[in-house]
Order: structure tokens, then sequence, then C-alpha cells
């Protein structure tokens, strides 16, 4: 288990085993998300929206408004 300590202004380094491990270097950037239950999950923020073109398939069954079952 990685620990760091919280400086008075609000920084914390993160340990070099998770930045490996996360392929974190200079300049990236981490999302905090705080779950309901009070667990804290960081993430990477390392990849570009226009890296993701392409990723999801075009595939897809075009199903015309009027078709489309309202609640």
């Amino acid at each position: 288990m990685a620990e760091a300590a919280i400086t008075s202004k609000g920084q914390i380094t993160i340990p070099a085993e998770i930045r490996k491990q996360m392929n974190l270097g200079p300049q990236d950037k981490v999302v905090f998300t705080l779950l309901p239950n009070g667990t804290t999950v960081m993430r990477a923020k390392n990849r570009s929206v226009s890296s993701l073109a392409g990723s999801v398939s075009s595939r897809v069954k075009r199903v015309p408004l009027k078709d489309m079952k309202m609640s």
C-alpha cells in the first residue's frame, strides 16, 4: 500500500510506484471521484477525446424516433 501526505497547501505527491503503474508523467492529469460509500477513486486522465475516434462500432441499427418506446 502506498501512502502520501498532504502539504499545508493541500497538495500531495503521488508515490512513484503508483505513477509507474498508472503510466503517469509530468503534466498528466488525474480525476478524483468520491463514491457514495466514501471511497475515493483516482484515475488517469491522459487520453484526449479525439483519441477515442473510431473506438465505437459504426454498425448500429438506427431506429426512427417515432418507433422508440417512450416511458
